[in-house]
């Protein structure tokens, strides 16, 4: 009967240990995401503004437009690119 109740601790106590890496992974999964997709943003960002500077257009570079660069993909860029026409 003592080996069954070890046997339940341990396995409960695998659970919980399990959950509680899921908390904490969770979140450092979501910045490496985003610190990835803010990284292809500013790569996309730099391409349209060298593209762009055959054109004497170009995007501003800062936080913001890296962010929107990185959370819509393709879609910011454009997104940002007739914002800035809309804006000349």
């Amino acid at each position: 009967m003592e080996v069954v109740n070890v046997i339940m601790a341990a396995l409960f106590l695998l659970v919980i240990l399990y959950l509680v890496a899921q908390v904490f992974m969770k979140p450092i999964k979501l910045l490496w995401k985003l610190l990835f997709n803010s990284a292809v943003g500013l790569i996309l960002l730099l391409v349209v503004n060298y593209i762009g500077g055959y054109f004497h257009f170009s995007l501003p570079i800062n936080i913001i437009t890296v962010l929107i660069a990185g959370f819509l993909g393709l879609p910011g860029i454009l997104l940002l690119v007739c914002f800035q026409l809309l804006m000349m």
